[in-house]
């Protein structure tokens, strides 16, 4: 391994790339649907401009994350910020010249290509490189770290979008966005490079494109405990993305004066604090738990329980609570579950698999946002999120077949060797029973 960066470097570049991409989003999450109601749109049309950019996720996810196989994350990585800053700017001029629907919907697709770019690559990417250079310690832990600097990153750039928006307007924060991402453009270039993954640029375009659709099925869907916990990526990931917009608003209400747009950056800021501690939280829990379903499940029934809640309650400030409440759980949630989907994915099919996964995510987002947002049109956000926690716990069947599985990455505590994984040309017989597997 002479020549190579140790783990710790790997680490500290992870951490600066997730640090810059939080921070360019983080500037409009907490004044995105404000924004496009600003400019005209109804709650309907606002959530399906949101629904167009899952539908670009939708269309673009698995030929992006062929890309990160094939031509490599770094690759994949520059081109997403890229196409996200272009992208952001056009939102801005979209809002600047009132434009119809039809072209949010467009632009929003465009977002959505950006950011397939992202899924999968980035943490792909991680993983490779710390096998590459030996490191054998939790991901969770890395993970972990990571979700402290998401919430740091969060807090800072969603207060930051709300005094904006406050000071200036509400184009100020898309502005600042674009920007982020042309720096990250630029750092991405400089510090980054792929390691512990050749990419295959021996077949063609359309060739590899099947290639690797066929191995990531075989890896994915053909893979029970994947298969089942890719299955509850519409119910989680999906209606997590309205009821994150619809806090906004909601809260708002709550509040009692739906021109403080600060007090809505204060609902992007208590989730980034929530991420933070969930982040810090994540290893510990872990720890009490012998199996990583057991931590998913257990912020699985959490969510969907807060989300009904959060419909339910007429107190701003117990809102504030549920809002915090539900924040530090999807936070404990998410470094274990990338945790267990690293673990029981090859490193070749890694990022289109991590990208189908989002693609999961993006087609829950895609059906249930217009219909969300129409409920909040005719009962109210508090309503919309009532039945958002009711979708949220369809989610809960399919991480009880995944755990069911009994999968030895249901229960791993370190990052296993590369000669110990099933890996390029060593995967296992994916029929075989899970107790077989290495």
């Amino acid at each position: 391994m002479s020549g190579l960066p140790t783990p710790r470097r790997v680490q500290g570049t992870y951490l600066v790339l997730v640090l810059g991409n939080t921070l360019a989003a983080s500037f409009i999450w907490g004044i995105n649907t404000l924004f496009l109601l600003d400019a005209g749109l109804t709650n309907f049309e606002a959530f399906a401009a949101n629904a167009f950019y899952t539908v670009g996720v939708l269309v673009f996810e698995i030929p992006t994350g062929v890309v990160a196989d094939t031509l490599g994350r770094r690759a994949s990585y520059l081109l997403g910020s890229a196409v996200l800053a272009a992208t952001t700017a056009l939102y801005w001029l979209l809002w600047l010249w009132e434009a119809p629907f039809a072209a949010w919907a467009v632009v929003s697709m465009l977002l959505g290509l950006g950011f397939t770019f992202f899924s999968g690559a980035i943490d792909a990417w991680l993983v490779d490189a710390l096998e590459a250079t030996g490191f054998t310690g939790s991901l969770e832990q890395v993970f972990g770290r990571a979700q402290i600097v998401t919430g740091a990153a969060m807090l800072s750039g969603s207060v930051a979008g709300g005094v904006l928006a406050q000071l200036v307007d509400l184009g100020a924060p898309m502005l600042a966005r674009a920007g982020i991402l042309v720096a990250m453009v630029v750092v991405a270039a400089l510090v980054m490079r792929d390691l512990g993954f050749a990419p295959d640029r021996s077949e063609g375009p359309l060739r590899a494109t099947r290639t690797v659709l066929r191995e990531s099925w075989r890896h994915g869907m053909r893979n029970a405990p994947v298969r089942w916990l890719l299955l509850a990526s519409p119910f989680t990931a999906g209606v997590g993305f309205y009821a994150f917009y619809a806090l906004q608003p909601h809260l708002l209400q709550l509040w009692g004066d739906e021109g403080a747009y600060s007090i809505a950056g204060l609902a992007a800021a208590l989730l980034s604090g929530a991420s933070m501690l969930g982040g810090a939280l994540a290893p510990l829990v872990r720890r009490r738990f012998p199996r990583r379903t057991s931590t998913i499940l257990l912020a699985a029934v959490t969510s969907a329980l807060v989300l009904v809640l959060l419909g339910l309650v007429q107190s701003f400030w117990l809102a504030v609570a549920l809002v915090a409440l539900w924040g530090v759980m999807a936070a404990i949630d998410d470094p274990v579950r990338r945790a267990y989907l690293n673990d029981l994915i090859p490193s070749r099919q890694r990022a289109t698999v991590l990208s189908f996964d989002s693609l999961l995510g993006g087609a829950g987002s895609t059906a249930f946002q217009p219909a969300l947002g129409r409920t909040a049109d005719l009962g109210g956000y508090g309503a919309s999120l009532v039945v958002s926690g009711a979708l949220s716990a369809l989610a809960i069947p399919f991480v009880l077949l995944s755990r069911a599985q009994r999968s030895p990455a249901d229960t791993a505590r370190e990052l296993r060797p590369r000669e110990g994984r099933a890996d390029d040309g060593g995967a296992p017989d994916l029929d075989a029973p899970p107790t077989s597997r290495p």
